[in-house]
């Protein structure tokens, strides 16, 4: 799976909350100063090529709709970061973030409960 820029994983963000949307729909949902028409389009339309987006014919214009789930990317993301500054370790990971966010003793235990319960 390709990573994608911050504008396009904006524009995922919008579509995985909408489901399926035109440009128009899609710039509605981006906060201010809103993007020209013409670059969420061309946004949408690299998205396509990329495989995370498609589309169905609506009168003149398309509806997109994504093909990967949040989920999915969300977990290629994560697996990316973990591999690239962690040495594809989960525990470094978390060792860092309680580390560098001063988590509390009560916190990791609702952590650890949380991991117990999905397993």
């Amino acid at each position: 799976m390709k990573a994608l820029t911050k504008a396009e994983e904006e524009i995922m963000q919008v579509l995985w909350q909408l489901e399926h949307a035109n440009v128009k729909a899609i710039i509605e949902k981006l906060p201010e100063p809103k993007p020209a028409y013409n670059t969420v389009s061309t946004i949408v339309r690299i998205l396509e090529s990329k495989g995370f987006v498609d589309y169905e014919k609506q009168g003149k214009g398309h509806i997109y709709f994504p093909l990967i789930s949040k989920q999915d990317y969300s977990n290629q993301s994560l697996n990316t970061l973990v591999d690239n500054y962690f040495q594809g370790s989960f525990k470094s990971l978390v060792s860092f973030f309680v580390k560098k966010n001063d988590v509390s003793l009560n916190d990791l235990e609702a952590m650890m409960k949380e991991i117990e319960k999905n397993k």
